[in-house]
């Protein structure tokens, strides 16, 4: 763990140069559960997210001559952030390294915070691409790293949450929820958490599609993952740090792994209920108390919000992935008959509430029969059973996509 007293010293140092975010209850999701739901809300954060606090602190313990060399990073948005701002209030040169795939509202908030302080550099296609080009620069130049999780320091200025979430809360805490990438935020969270109020039962949230954290504590060693689906760019990483680990196989009471079609569905509905903009890692956060709903009712149950840098252009692809995940829409290989007719007779097996959303057809003169592939959209899940069989009945020719990665990956 943390010491006690580097987590004090960081809340010194950081008094000023952050935000103390508030930690408040939710009316909607303690009557949707049963519980007295608290957010903590570090998604209204200067910088949009938690990554200030590490990285500000970090920057400030190291002596001048390290400032005079400039420091190195490596980041998927939210801690390029941090460390771009840190850079202009301590006036320290920066080189960020950022992958090819961070949201363009990501990068121009860098770019914001940390003006003529700051290099940017977009390499590779993940974060851990962007990490290994990063430290091979730091170390070429002798520049600091200022890791986003693996470092003492870095998790000390996280753990100042925790100390905040203590002093404003007014009731004991049960569960305290944590989505987790690399583990800085969990690992200094639980530091103070486990020394405060041991009884306090820490729940780490992870991405279906990187699971790093899970993989490593069931073989109990690092674990490097081959593959990971990059969409919740804030907790997408192939490796949690070392030090993280460690901690977390002490600290970590249940482990929650959530699905990214459920992270969008829940990032639209915190967006239209409550009015609160987050990002797919922060989503994960009240993903979860969908798993842990019968172990919460009538406790207090606090979710860290960790970020609001999501950006708008991708909400279409959010829209999609949830009505995926939540069997709203469905795509058809359709083989329609080379006749006039056939496309109404397909139309009329639709229900009164079915949805056309994606139509793609090449008639072929020279065969009996021409595939379109077609996106339908249900009012209800419950419609597709009812028109599969309607499908059936009618003789259509049709293969279903959803559940054929392969296909489903080559045509949509």
């Amino acid at each position: 763990m943390i010491p006690l007293r580097k987590l004090q010293e960081a809340k010194l140092i950081l008094e000023g140069i952050i935000d103390k975010t508030p930690l408040s209850r939710n009316e909607g999701l303690s009557r949707k559960y049963s519980a007295s739901i608290f957010l903590k809300r570090e998604d209204l954060q200067v910088v949009r997210s938690f990554k200030i606090r590490g990285a500000y602190y970090k920057m400030s313990t190291l002596s001048e001559e390290q400032k005079s060399r400039g420091i190195v990073c490596a980041s998927a948005g939210n801690h390029a952030q941090g460390v771009a701002m840190a850079c202009a209030k301590l006036n320290i040169r920066g080189t960020i390294f950022m992958p090819l795939t961070t949201p363009k509202q990501k990068i121009d908030r860098v770019r914001l915070f940390g003006g003529a302080r700051i290099d940017i550099r977009l390499i590779g296609d993940t974060f851990d691409d962007s990490n290994a080009s990063a430290r091979a620069f730091a170390d070429d130049g002798d520049h600091p790293f200022i890791h986003p999780f693996d470092d003492a320091d870095v998790i000390a200025g996280q753990g100042t949450v925790a100390m905040e979430i203590i002093e404003d809360s007014k009731v004991p805490i049960d569960y305290l929820i944590v989505s987790v990438g690399g583990g800085g935020l969990i690992s200094g969270i639980a530091s103070y958490f486990k020394v405060v109020s041991p009884e306090t039962k820490i729940v780490a949230v992870e991405a279906e599609g990187a699971p790093s954290l899970l993989k490593s504590m069931e073989a109990r060693s690092l674990v490097t993952l081959d593959h990971i689906d990059g969409f919740a760019d804030g907790i997408a990483t192939k490796r949690v740090g070392a030090l993280p680990l460690e901690i977390c196989m002490n600290a970590v009471d249940r482990h929650v792994l959530i699905p990214e079609g459920q992270m969008c569905a829940t990032i639209l509905s915190l967006y239209n209920e409550e009015a609160i903009v987050v990002e797919p890692a922060c989503a994960a956060v009240i993903s979860a108390l969908d798993v842990i709903k019968e172990d919460i009712k009538g406790k207090n149950v606090v979710c860290v919000l960790s970020g609001g840098n999501n950006d708008i252009t991708r909400t279409e692809e959010i829209k999609e992935r949830a009505m995926l995940y939540e069997g709203k829409k469905h795509y058809f290989i359709i083989r329609f008959p080379q006749r006039s007719g056939a496309l109404k007779e397909f139309l009329d097996v639709l229900g009164p509430d079915d949805d056309i959303a994606r139509f793609e057809y090449t008639k072929k003169t020279n065969r009996g029969s021409g595939p379109a592939l077609v996106g339908i959209e249900l009012k209800d899940p419950e419609d597709f059973t009812r028109l599969i069989d309607r499908m059936k009945d009618a003789k259509i020719n049709f293969q279903h996509l959803n559940n054929s990665p392969l296909l489903f990956e080559m045509l949509v």
